[in-house]
């Protein structure tokens, strides 16, 4: 009985040592200078067309406006064929060519609205505050790079 005690305390104990790292960065993988915004979204159970109509006409549209004027590099909504599995059912991605692209500034801002409009932004403005709450909760926020290893 001892013994084979002794052998699951040391079996246990190989199992919860820590592990010695093995791989270095910029040796053995690389990590991007881009980045990608990923919002999680759990949108309510028949809601998803309703949702994705209104993202078409503030989300997306301000991801081609930011594309065009060069502040990000691409965008995309991803929507999971198991919608009811989890914390989230929809992700709406935007990759950014790094950190930095990512910081606001004025100038920025006043492109951007100058090519959005005044009017189209209050539209979008009223439309999220109106019905998103109803369609939609918020689950997550996170700003990743791309692992590639070597």
């Amino acid at each position: 009985m001892k013994r084979i005690f002794g052998l699951v305390l040391m079996v246990l104990s190989i199992g919860l040592a820590p592990a010695q790292a093995q791989l270095e960065p910029y040796t053995d993988y690389d990590i991007s200078d881009a980045v990608w915004e990923i919002g999680t979204i759990k949108v309510k159970s028949n809601a998803g067309d309703h949702y994705l109509e209104g993202l078409k006409a503030t989300w997306v549209r301000g991801a081609e406006i930011s594309k065009e004027l060069g502040y990000i590099e691409d965008y995309a909504i991803y929507s999971s064929i198991t919608p009811e599995s989890g914390d989230f059912n929809l992700l709406l991605v935007t990759k950014y060519a790094s950190l930095a692209a990512m910081a606001p500034s004025k100038e920025k801002y006043d492109a951007f609205m100058g090519a959005l409009g005044q009017e189209q932004a209050e539209a979008g403005s009223k439309r999220a505050l109106e019905t998103y709450p109803e369609l939609r909760e918020i689950t997550g926020s996170y700003i990743v790079h791309e692992i590639e290893l070597k």
